[in-house]
């Protein structure tokens, strides 16, 4: 029987493939001991798998990273305090995460250059807002957005463990206004 964490890092796991080990580290909001040893345990019980030497993190050494995915799941780790181990799981194309945070829902969409046009594709519900990230901000100048609340973002690499997510609201991005970020 596995433990309640270890739970957890096999559901997500099997819900968005192989993940960097920093992620999974963060998303059980454990000391990074504690953290190391549960997944120490899942290995030795053969329930996970190191991934490309160990960065990533899988239920099978061949499991293959999504890039979307592991972008949407930085920008969730930015919400982790306030959302439930299991109030978040894979959500429908052309979105990649969906979570539950004090009864709103979220989805999260990663878009890269050219792709503007899959926000078509989205299906706005009462209560659900949506947090677009794109390779850079100015992505967003003339982009239709969907008829529900919208949040930009951006991940920053920068050569870090972790890299920086910075978020624009609707407002900045439409009135030109790009240095009046949050977040």
């Amino acid at each position: 029987m596995l433990l309640q964490d270890e739970q957890y890092v096999v559901k997500w796991l099997s819900q968005y493939g192989a993940l960097p080990k920093t992620q999974i580290t963060r998303m059980l909001q454990k000391p990074a001991q504690t953290a190391d040893k549960i997944l120490r345990n899942l290995k030795k019980q053969m329930r996970i798998a190191d991934v490309s030497s160990g960065y990533y993190i899988g239920l099978d050494a061949m499991d293959k990273p999504d890039q979307r995915t592991i972008l949407a799941v930085w920008v969730l780790l930015k919400f982790i305090d306030y959302v439930d181990p299991m109030a978040h799981y894979p959500a429908v194309y052309p979105s990649q995460l969906f979570f539950l945070k004090e009864n709103t829902g979220y989805e999260i969409v990663v878009l890269y250059e050219g792709e503007q046009n899959l926000l078509k594709l989205l299906q706005p519900q009462e209560d659900l807002k949506y947090i677009i990230v794109l390779p850079r901000i100015s992505m967003a100048y003339g982009m239709r957005l969907p008829h529900a609340p919208c949040l930009f973002a951006t991940v920053d690499f920068q050569g870090d463990e972790e890299p920086g997510v910075t978020f624009y609201s609707e407002e900045a991005v439409s009135d030109d206004e790009i240095s009046g970020h949050v977040g």
